[in-house]
């Protein structure tokens, strides 16, 4: 299955359960150095896009 990230580039999910995951713990991660907090943003919004799209399939698969 693929989806599609904020970029528009399209990304080829081989296991779900295991992109869910990774996508969860990305979403978590910042930097210390606050100098960094306009990259940590946009990162944690990436991120959360993608577990957001990813656990969509999940729910739509559960229920077929």
């Amino acid at each position: 299955m693929k989806i599609t990230d904020l970029h528009g580039c399209e990304i080829e999910v081989t296991d779900l359960r295991e992109a869910i995951k990774t996508a969860k713990r990305n979403t978590g991660y910042s930097h210390v150095d606050k100098s960094f907090s306009e990259f940590d943003k946009r990162q944690k919004a990436y991120w959360t896009d993608i577990h957001e799209k990813l656990t969509a399939i999940k729910k739509r698969i559960a229920n077929n």
